[in-house]
């Protein structure tokens, strides 16, 4: 039988070559084709950029050939007849009809066209990407194009310095792992030492392996010691149990996060990305991609917040001050706030003059949740009412299906029908910890499709 060593060094060497294929085989066609969508979404965010600056077609050729010099890109100015009222590379009134051009046909019915082939005017295999936009209530297509070869060029040189880096890698592992496994082979010896001094008695359950030396003497020694560590597994049992429910504790954690995070954190760099990439964006449009990441980093720190509140609160951290609170003035500043995200949208306070024992702060972070819960899974009126016992919210929306119900406020339990996610999975957890704080009640009562109503009895 072989060696550990030599067993270890011939299986590292076959998965590794396997791997470096795969991967070659595998980023070739893979990256390459994001590669080339990643140059469509470029030539859009160009085209996009030069509709809004396109006031009228007087003198449109030179424009048009301004943007070739700073782009490199030729552009094409197509009316809805197929005729070629604009063109940087060539004299427009020697090009044929551009009407049945696959590019301006996939344009004129989706967002985009796009097609890659040879080009006659300028003898090359080009990218082409169309847009239909509006001027002067005409319909007209901006067209786009790259040099395929330049695109291959670019790709073939980042496959290059990837491959580079990979073999650099896998160079840089297999001197770790082999001096790992001369240090795991000394190791072993040592073990298997210990072990023969350790295990003294009969053997209760046997076990054999011919993989190697090593683990064949291995085996023979834990063949001996079975019979004391089968007392141990009902422990090893329970404990195997509880590292299965934080290891999934974890991933809901992790899943929940990135679902949630994924959105606003794509936004900001998008729109971050545009702003690097085009130093001289039109200003209006800039505001806007600053409003955008400004928007989505808001409610990120809100996601966050959200979560180490309720964190802290499970963990009994959470400080907090009751004083006696006004119910019902809290309670319209916070319908006045959430009119300003949903100004379209109708809540109907129902009130007398309630004053509580509470933390103002954290009942209000409780109240805003459910509240909005309201407004976004409902289209009509949020009724909310405030008695000396509860305070109610009603809404006529999707609903909750009955199973569940129970496990809404459940901390990152996400409903996946009816449009409900619960956010991150936080929102009501969060709720339901400051009521419980407080000594209050939160009682649900929802149908599928018909709206729900949420009570805080005080």
């Amino acid at each position: 039988m072989l060696k550990l060593y030599d067993i270890f060094l011939r299986k590292f060497m076959a998965v590794f070559i396997g791997i470096f294929v795969v991967f070659v085989v595998v980023f070739y066609f893979w990256i390459k084709d994001i590669y080339i969508e990643h140059t469509k979404i470029d030539l859009l965010h160009n085209i996009d950029i030069i509709s809004l600056q396109i006031k009228d077609l007087k003198k449109i050729d030179g424009k048009i050939k301004d943007i070739k010099k700073l782009t490199n890109l030729r552009v094409t100015i197509i009316d809805k007849d197929g005729i070629v009222v604009g063109e940087s590379d060539k004299d427009k009134s020697l090009m044929d009809n551009h009407k049945t051009r696959k590019e301006i046909i996939e344009s004129k019915y989706q967002k985009y066209g796009s097609t890659i082939r040879y080009s006659k005017t300028l003898k090359k295999e080009l990218l082409y990407v169309s847009k239909k936009f509006i001027l002067n209530d005409n319909e007209y297509y901006i067209r786009m194009a790259r040099n395929i070869e330049q695109i291959s060029q670019e790709f073939l040189f980042l496959s290059l310095k990837v491959a580079f880096l990979f073999m650099l890698f896998i160079a840089f592992i297999f001197l770790v792992t082999s001096n790992i496994s001369k240090k795991v082979q000394n190791e072993t010896n040592a073990v298997l030492k210990f072990l023969d001094d350790l295990t003294k008695q009969n053997k209760a359950l046997q076990i054999n392996s011919t993989y190697s030396l090593e683990f064949n003497k291995i085996t023979k020694l834990l063949t001996q010691t079975s019979n004391s560590l089968a007392k141990k597994d009902k422990q090893k049992s329970k404990y195997t149990a509880k590292l299965k429910l934080a290891n999934r504790q974890k991933d809901d954690i992790i899943s929940a996060i990135s679902h949630e995070f994924k959105n606003p954190i794509a936004v900001i760099s998008g729109y971050a990305q545009a702003l690097v990439e085009d130093k001289d964006i039109n200003i209006n449009i800039k505001n806007k991609f600053l409003d955008k990441i400004s928007s989505n980093s808001i409610k990120l720190t809100k996601m966050i917040d959200r979560l180490r509140m309720s964190i802290r609160l499970e963990d009994g951290k959470q400080q907090y001050n009751l004083t006696n609170c006004n119910i019902t003035n809290l309670t319209k500043i916070i319908i006045e706030d959430l009119k300003l995200s949903y100004p379209s949208r109708e809540i109907l306070l129902e009130a007398k003059d309630i004053v509580i024992k509470a933390d103002e702060t954290m009942i209000s972070i409780a109240i805003t949740n459910l509240i909005e819960n309201a407004l976004k899974y409902s289209q009509d009126l949020v009724t909310v009412n405030i008695s000396n016992k509860y305070l109610s919210i009603v809404d006529t929306g999707v609903g909750l299906k009955a199973k569940d119900i129970p496990k809404i406020t459940d901390k990152f339990y996400r409903v996946s029908s009816n449009g409900w996610n619960n956010s991150l999975g936080v929102g009501l957890s969060l709720v339901a910890n400051i009521l419980k704080v407080h000594n209050f009640k939160l009682d649900i009562k929802s149908a599928e499709n018909k709206g729900s109503t949420f009570n805080i009895f005080f």
